[in-house]
């Protein structure tokens, strides 16, 4: 099978169902409601039943293969679906939702919401083991991306206009830990300093790691948590010493800019950890690891179980900053 618009599993919705209860049950249905599996779960067949419905023994529900998942309660047909992931997990620095509108032939609202809630599946959820350990390097940066907007940075409060609360800074904080030739994570932060950024590497990174980062005051205190901590200066032009070097992690940041300003172009604050995850997910499947772009796409369809992305949902704006 190749990731080709010619597949029929873009154009016939039995194929397209049959290709994704195969990834997401790999070992048979299995209940999404009580976790039934086996005689338990039977196929409901006959003119008045629409395919692909199940039936449960156990707990007596009804559900499909997009129960519980980021496809659930979509009218937006499963062939175009299908036919989207692939087009997001193919490209090297993704596809815009203007593009997957124009080639599905669906509304631009409906492929926005698409594209957002297969970004949640891209998502790594629960506590991840540590990356890193003894004989590996992890590579830690920060970027800023794009302005934030004055009446974010101090808002102002009193009846002379004196402006109150934590002074934000004039970007977008992005922080990156990649394993040299192994994965990526990245945390939309509120502030790049030393205790946020301490926090994060304390609880990602093994201790045994050796770090790599530049001279930058914020990994100030990684020295006294991990095996060995060697700096790049790039304020005297030096950019290699060795085997010691920031490029890893700065390539992954050229990948993430150039696809955010080149295809995606505009991206709210409320929005960026989504395609972080996006970008974390490419990293950690790309061809370097071992993966193409079936197995890239076949990754992401058993990642939507258990996953849920609503068009309208409260939003804080606490809500990306999890540090």
């Amino acid at each position: 099978m190749t990731a080709n618009l010619q597949n029929p599993i873009f154009t016939d919705e039995t194929k397209a169902r049959e290709w994704l209860e195969a990834r997401v049950w790999p070992n048979g249905p299995v209940c999404p409601h009580c976790g039934a599996t086996g005689e338990d779960v039977t196929a409901l067949n006959g003119k008045a039943h629409r395919s692909g419905l199940y039936q449960c023994s156990s707990c007596r529900e009804q559900f499909t293969v997009t129960v519980k998942t980021v496809f659930e309660r979509s009218k937006i047909p499963l062939s175009k679906w299908l036919a989207a992931l692939f087009l997001l997990t193919a490209s090297k620095k993704g596809v815009s939702a203007h593009q997957v509108h124009r080639s599905l032939g669906i509304s631009y609202k409906s492929s926005w919401f698409m594209m957002h809630r297969l970004r949640e599946a891209m998502r790594s959820g629960g506590l991840l083991p540590p990356i890193g350990g003894a004989d590996k390097t992890v590579e830690a940066d920060e970027t800023y991306f794009h302005t934030i907007p004055k009446a974010e940075l101090m808002p102002k409060t009193g009846k002379r206009g004196r402006r109150a609360g934590v002074r934000r800074p004039g970007h977008r904080a992005v922080l990156a830990l990649v394993e040299r030739g192994g994965k990526a994570r990245t945390f939309h932060i509120a502030n790049a300093d030393q205790n946020t950024v301490s926090k994060i590497m304390r609880e990602n990174v093994a201790r045994e790691t050796r770090i790599h980062t530049d001279e930058s005051h914020i990994y100030n205190v990684v020295p006294w948590q991990f095996s060995k901590h060697e700096t790049i200066k790039h304020s005297d032009k030096e950019y290699v010493r060795g085997d010691v070097t920031t490029n890893t992690v700065e390539g992954y940041f050229s990948i993430f800019k150039r696809g955010m300003k080149g295809i995606y172009q505009h991206c709210g604050e409320k929005h960026l950890h989504r395609y972080l995850a996006e970008y974390d997910f490419r990293y950690n499947t790309r061809s370097a690891l071992g993966y193409n772009d079936l197995m890239r796409a076949e990754e992401l369809a058993g990642a939507i179980k258990g996953k849920r992305l609503t068009y309208r949902r409260p939003y804080k704006i606490s809500q990306p900053y999890p540090y």
